[in-house]
């Protein structure tokens, strides 16, 4: 046992645990800890840096599932002495977090993720795949060049004419295979270091925080506010860490549907101006419209806008776009073709002729109806709680009422066979959650369908647990 080994935490900014992990790295690196030391046992190591057994036991779980450490039940932990092959259960994942629909018959209704309706969108792909039948030839051969694009990026950048993103062209847009694939290229161009620090939202879509560790980088959550991310909480972050790069959702944040005032938005751009952070603005759940200018518009040379026609149109299509910073738009594709050597020719071709032909404006005008719709349905049967919604958004915020835990609602709901998310799934691992769900609104149902589930959550809302104080 490496019973001398004994850290100076004060040498780490940030969090202890975070500042530990980095030592055990380094200490790994230079030596000091060879291949096969077992380390001391948590309350022992805890005692003599003068920190909780907490504090140890999380930096211990992050080094094992980096690789630097094994750990066996009844023997200890040890400096690992050949690499880990990936685990899924070392990058958090679960089934449940792919949001799969529910089997048909199953007898769950699931609003968790806000599904699409169906409102042509089979019979639009159908049809341009039959035109595409007879000009199918030797280009599909070939591995798709970067200006090949480029007639889809003009389309693109017409499609988001909607929005204020400030200047740009075809040049600023890269083509991506959804938003998420959006996201992971634009860390690709950003993140610099070994493990750098990467600030977003501290409740947020927990894919930013999956792009972020599988780009080798540190997630640091940021307070929030009901305007979304606070200012003063991401200077002070950047003063204290350093980082380069903040991830957020300016329009319509995730879960919580805060939406920034012209005046945040101005200082969450000085403060980035400030510390020369990156900004990568995720809209792929935004309003399709507004009047107030993206983050793009404010600041156009550090911010990386994502979107995609996932919440829109389709996300079987895996369609998304970065607009750059501008003068970055050709890195993005670089890096986007160093990837995956572009994007599928079907899928481009499919997305092109529903653009230039308007029928993907008409079925994103259809879509927008529906959910619409559906959150008249939801503010006539649970608006006499405290519901936070966008119009124009695919879901509502549920605070919930005294008497109701969101992790006890959460698990009533799905035995009576309705399907929510709580507040849990997007904080961070050692973030705070509020007492709060997020229900989709979600388009995959019936009108019928729908209208029964919001039911059977207006009847639990209204009988809280006896063994909770109301």
């Amino acid at each position: 046992m490496v019973e001398t080994w004994q850290p100076d935490l004060k040498e780490f900014d940030g969090p202890k645990y975070l500042g530990l992990v980095r030592a055990l790295r380094e200490a790994i690196r230079a030596g000091d800890l060879a291949g096969g030391a077992r380390l001391p046992p948590v309350r022992d190591l805890a005692w003599r840096l003068s920190v909780t057994p907490g504090t140890v036991a999380r930096a211990y779980q992050i080094a094992t599932q980096d690789g630097l450490l094994e750990a066996t039940v009844g023997r200890g932990t040890y400096v690992a002495t050949k690499p880990t092959r990936l685990r899924l259960e070392a990058l958090h994942w679960s089934v449940e977090d792919a949001a799969f629909p529910q089997k048909p018959n199953s007898g769950i209704v699931d609003l968790r993720s806000p599904q699409l309706p169906e409102v042509g969108q089979g019979a639009a792909v159908s049809a341009v795949l039959e035109q595409l039948v007879g000009k199918i030839g030797q280009e599909f051969l070939d591995y798709p060049g970067l200006r090949r694009d480029e007639p889809l990026r003009r389309a693109m950048a017409e499609w988001l004419a909607l929005r204020d993103l400030g200047p740009y062209g075809a040049d600023d847009i890269a083509l991506t295979l959804g938003g998420q694939n959006g996201i992971g290229i634009a860390l690709q161009c950003c993140m610099r270091g070994d493990r750098p620090y990467v600030f977003c939202e501290e409740l947020s879509y927990p894919g930013f925080r999956r792009a972020v560790r599988l780009n080798r980088g540190e997630v640091v959550p940021i307070a929030l506010d009901k305007e979304g991310m606070v200012p003063d909480a991401l200077d002070a972050a950047c003063r204290r860490h350093g980082g380069r790069i903040v991830c957020l959702t300016p329009e319509a944040q995730n879960p919580t549907t805060a939406r920034m005032s012209l005046e945040r938005r101005r200082a969450i751009g000085e403060v980035a101006v400030t510390h020369d952070l990156q900004i990568i603005e995720d809209e792929c759940y935004s309003v399709p419209q507004s009047a107030l200018p993206s983050l793009r518009a404010l600041v156009p040379d550090r911010v990386w806008h994502i979107t995609s026609l996932s919440k829109s149109i389709s996300a079987g299509l895996r369609f998304g776009a970065i607009v750059a910073p501008a003068g970055l738009g050709e890195a993005a594709r670089l890096a986007a073709q160093h990837s995956y050597f572009g994007l599928p020719r079907l899928v481009t071709d499919v997305v092109l002729s529903l653009m230039q032909s308007g029928a993907a404006q008409e079925l994103r005008a259809k879509v927008q109806t529906v959910f619409e719709r559906r959150l008249e349905l939801t503010l006539n049967i649970l608006g006499r709680h405290d519901l936070r919604w966008q119009q124009g958004l695919s879901f509502v915020w549920l605070p919930m009422p005294q008497g109701w835990r969101a992790s006890t609602f959460t698990r009533e709901a799905e035995g009576k066979g309705v399907l929510v998310r709580c507040a849990d799934e997007y904080a961070t691992a050692d973030g705070r959650a509020p007492n709060a769900v997020r229900i989709a609104l979600s388009g995959g149902l019936t009108e019928p369908e729908f209208t029964a589930a919001l039911g059977i959550l207006a009847r639990l809302l209204d009988a809280p647990p006896d063994d909770f104080p109301v």
